[in-house]
């Protein structure tokens, strides 16, 4: 019976917890330490900044696209721990099992599958006997549509990361026009130019605390769980076309890193 451990496992995200809190506490403790942390508070300059930054950021997006980046970027705060290795070898036990017993002995283990659910569906699609090269260009088809997915995703942050500052730096304008039309007026001078200057500070903020490290770790996730699923597509492929598996291990080998390649038969 093939070891149906899988390719990875998920958990809390503490590196992207821990680094926002710590960089907003750190923002914070500085605030509290100048002894006036209520002045960097200020209405106008966060409805300026991050409403207009979602406003525009929805202009260069549908809607649809919109709702899909925010599952996705929350899926940012949980730590899938990916093991192309690990992948490699369930594979090669999967194949090894057909090999000596018949595609139809992977009945038993696909159940098993469940928490890997591209390596499910495409050991299913062998098992209900549909040929190798077809199971790889419909799982090729369904990987290609999550790295989609995926890109578009980290795009909607990245571009947000380019509109925050640019609603800061429109934010600042306001201030300075307000500030220059009422010079005859002194109590309107410190109002606006909290709004002049909150709003650069708010906009820097938002690109270079949340949304640039956020598209980063989108980035970095992605590419991981890309090569396991590249790994399982490669896998199945193999097995619907009855192969060696010493054949399978050679062409899973050609695509993992030096460091994480298998050595399965001796």
């Amino acid at each position: 019976m093939a070891d149906n451990s899988s390719g990875g496992g998920s958990s809390i995200d503490l590196a992207t917890i821990l680094g926002l809190l710590g960089a907003f506490g750190l923002i914070i403790s500085a605030m509290v330490l100048g002894g006036s942390p209520g002045s960097f508070v200020d209405v106008p300059s966060i409805l300026i900044v991050i409403g207009g930054t979602f406003a525009v950021t929805m202009v260069s997006f549908s809607i649809s696209e919109m709702l899909r980046a925010g599952v996705v970027i929350g899926k940012t705060f949980v730590a899938t721990q990916y093991d192309p290795s690990g992948a490699a070898n369930q594979v090669m036990q999967l194949s090894e099992l057909a090999r000596k017993k018949g595609v139809l002995a992977l009945q038993g283990v696909v159940e098993g599958l469940n928490e890997t659910p591209f390596l499910h569906k495409a050991i299913s699609m062998v098992v209900d006997g549909t040929p190798g090269d077809e199971v790889e260009l419909v799982m090729r088809r369904d990987l290609n549509s999550t790295i989609s997915r995926h890109q578009k995703s980290a795009a909607v942050l990245k571009r947000a990361a380019e509109v925050s500052p640019a609603m800061g730096l429109i934010g600042t304008l306001i201030g300075l026009v307000q500030m220059l039309g009422n010079l005859d007026d002194p109590s309107t001078i410190g109002p606006s130019m909290a709004v002049a200057l909150l709003t650069t500070f708010y906009g820097a903020i938002l690109a270079n605390m949340v949304f640039s490290p956020l598209a980063s770790k989108l980035e970095k996730n992605s590419d991981e769980e890309m090569v396991v699923n590249q790994v399982y597509l490669l896998g199945a492929g193999s097995i619907g076309r009855q192969e060696n598996p010493r054949r399978l291990e050679l062409l899973i080998n050609s695509l993992l890193p030096p460091s994480q390649r298998i050595t399965y038969f001796d």
